[in-house]
């Protein structure tokens, strides 16, 4: 943690930032009046349009992790880092959209684990909603552990103070409101997320004389997306192109975005069918062009180190160099909008983890143990009182947090652990109704076995080096490339577990998994001209029904332009 202060707000960047806080607390007391049903507080009414669920569900996904994270990561990967975005994002938002938004939506689930209970069985639920009910609290955790390091690093503010004061006003909104509120400052943080953090980027390649001169300075290795990739050796994250296609573009980037229940959540608010498909596909048009604040800024600042205007102290404390570039670019008066964007960042990733927490907890935890059913005011109580218990979980998380080397190296490791197996599960689950609720649940138990052993065999280096160049096509593979490869096998363990005992017990009736499966939708009741879905089959399950559409109103064009920009992103910066 660094101790010095860089910056001293100005009245007007205490003002700002007073304001900002004040506004997301106010909010939550307004909204209160309107979260007393679940389907409010859980599910904010099932009412948002494409814009606000699409900005949303794009916001969750920024919060402290990726800004700082990812800004760090780029001075220590380079341009590798791109590959988070265009293909670790960008087709896994696609596939959500087009093939599993679908089941999700139309079944009238809260949450990605209550999909598992009606395609599976309980046990499988219960496993896959611990497993998020412990990685959402990390993450938040996280959260408030880069405000800290903002705060002590920019303010020179004291520890607690950071830790205590973000963690309540996140506490506040949230308790009151709901996802209700959280859906609505999303929105708000957004603009000031582009708006307060683009200018950094900006200033930061005036100051080197242009884009060019960013890139010109930079090791070939550290400028480049696919050139360096033939073998692990070429390139920073030691990780060659199978690995990053495999790893990035597919396991982790669809175990993620695909299963993430704080990203799905805000497409599950969206008012019809269309609109939930619509949501990621519009979020991945700002997901992409995401890396020219986040890795432009990390370029910017290794450049800025080489030549002297940086401390070095920043290649071995990577996630403060947002921070120190905010100190170094923007003037008195303009610091504090910075501040409230990084405040902005920290409120939406802690408020989508806690809302997603509280939700996974509530339904699938709590109600599936309880065994009876609970009225509407009770389960709002018991989310109320579960957001407050996540928060302070989260903020001993935070403080353990500290000890961690690498926030993002960390993070992806967590995501292999759960993410990873569980798009394993989902897969097969949705796609061949084969699958059965044994297979599904050791399957699943069996890849996040896996690898949290993989994970464990590192850090506790018992792997030798014939084992790691097994596990990993690398004699030194980065802390990256390690979790790419423990993602990767994972998956294949999952898969394959899953696959063998599948064939060893028999699946469940047809009738039972219609509108759950790709192939089995019914058509005699299906849903109307406005997306809105009919009880169908056993009345688990909702149908859809193909509705015409205006080609500039289809998920499928959308998709197709959001495929065709990746495509050329890449060609560009090959």
């Amino acid at each position: 943690m660094q101790t010095e202060r860089l910056i001293t707000l100005t009245p007007a960047d205490w003002l700002i930032v007073a304001l900002y806080f004040a506004a997301i607390i106010g909010i939550g007391f307004y909204l209160k009046r309107f979260a007393d049903r679940k389907e409010d507080f859980f599910e904010a009414g099932r009412r948002n349009g494409v814009w606000v669920a699409g900005l949303a569900f794009v916001s969750a996904n920024l919060g402290a992790i990726e800004m700082l994270g990812w800004s760090g990561g780029t001075v220590k990967y380079g341009m590798l880092v791109s590959h988070f975005y265009w293909i670790g994002a960008v087709p896994a938002m696609i596939f959500l959209g087009l093939y599993m938004m679908p089941f999700y939506y139309s079944t009238r689930i809260h949450s990605v684990p209550g999909y598992l209970l009606l395609r599976f069985d309980e046990r499988t639920r219960l496993l896959s909603a611990f497993s998020f009910a412990i990685m959402t609290v990390l993450m938040s955790g996280v959260n408030l552990y880069l405000m800290a390091l903002v705060f002590r690093t920019i303010l020179g503010w004291n520890w607690d103070v950071s830790i205590w004061s973000s963690a309540a006003a996140v506490a506040c909104y949230i308790t009151l409101g709901g996802l209700l509120s959280a859906i609505f400052t999303e929105v708000i943080q957004f603009f000031l997320i582009w708006f307060g953090l683009f200018l950094v980027s900006i200033l930061g390649i005036m100051d080197l004389g242009g884009l060019g001169r960013v890139f010109q300075g930079l090791p070939p290795e550290m400028s480049r997306l696919w050139a360096d990739t033939g073998h692990a050796s070429g390139n920073a994250m030691g990780v060659n192109w199978f690995g990053l296609a495999m790893g990035v573009g597919f396991v982790l980037s669809f175990g993620f975005w695909t299963t993430d229940f704080l990203l799905v959540q805000r497409a599950f608010t969206a008012k019809d069918l269309r609109t939930a498909r619509l949501t990621p596909i519009l979020a991945s048009f700002f997901k992409m062009f995401l890396p020219f604040i986040v890795v432009v800024s990390g370029l910017v600042a290794y450049r800025l180190i080489a030549r002297g205007d940086l401390p070095d102290s920043i290649l071995k404390n990577p996630d403060s160099t947002l921070p120190y570039l905010i100190a170094r670019y923007y003037p008195p008066g303009l610091i504090g909008l910075g501040i409230t964007a990084l405040l902005a960042g920290f409120m939406a990733g802690q408020a989508g983890n806690v809302s997603a927490f509280n939700t996974v907890w509530t339904f699938d935890i709590y109600q599936a143990l309880r065994k009876t059913k609970a009225t509407d005011a009770h389960l709002v109580k018991v989310g109320r009182i579960t957001t407050l218990i996540g928060i302070l979980i989260s903020v001993a998380a935070a403080y353990a947090a500290k000890s961690f080397p690498t926030i993002m190296d960390f993070l992806q490791a967590i995501f292999s652990w759960v993410n990873a197996p569980l798009f394993a599960t989902m897969l097969l689950g949705m796609f061949w109704k084969r699958t059965t609720s044994p297979a599904a649940f050791w399957g699943l138990l069996a890849g996040m076995i896996t690898s949290f052993g993989i994970f464990l065999g590192f850090r506790l280096h018992l792997w030798g080096p014939g084992a790691t160049y097994a596990l990993t096509f690398s004699d030194r593979p980065s802390d990256m490339a390690r979790n790419l490869w423990q993602a990767i096998w994972a998956w294949s363990m999952t898969l394959l577990v899953t696959l063998a005992i599948t064939m060893a017990t028999r699946p469940k009736e047809e009738r039972l998994l219609i509108g759950l499966v790709r192939g089995l939708v019914p058509t005699e009741r299906g849903a109307g001209a406005n997306g809105d879905d009919a009880a169908i089959g056993t009345g688990k399950a909702r149908g859809i029904a193909a509705v015409r559409e205006p080609w500039l109103g289809r998920p499928g064009f959308w998709a197709c332009m959001a495929l065709a920009l990746v495509v050329i992103l890449n060609l560009i910066f090959w």
